[in-house]
């Protein structure tokens, strides 16, 4: 199965949110970012993280 967050990146778009906010927001580390851009698996707490600045459910991001 393959993942994309593609998802994400139209949120990022919507909310106008760059990778460095994100990070910030989500307090989630570069190296989970640098996942997130090459869609690659990324841990539950992580996009836990995501969803709670967004509001959304992990369906709404990946």
């Amino acid at each position: 199965m393959r993942i994309s967050y593609n998802r994400l990146q139209k949120l990022m778009i919507d909310n106008q949110m760059k990778r460095p906010d994100l990070m910030r927001a989500a307090e989630i580390l570069s190296s989970v970012a640098t996942k997130l851009n090459k869609n690659e698996i990324v841990s539950l707490e992580g996009l836990m993280r995501i969803c709670k600045v967004f509001h959304c459910d992990i369906g709404d991001v990946c």
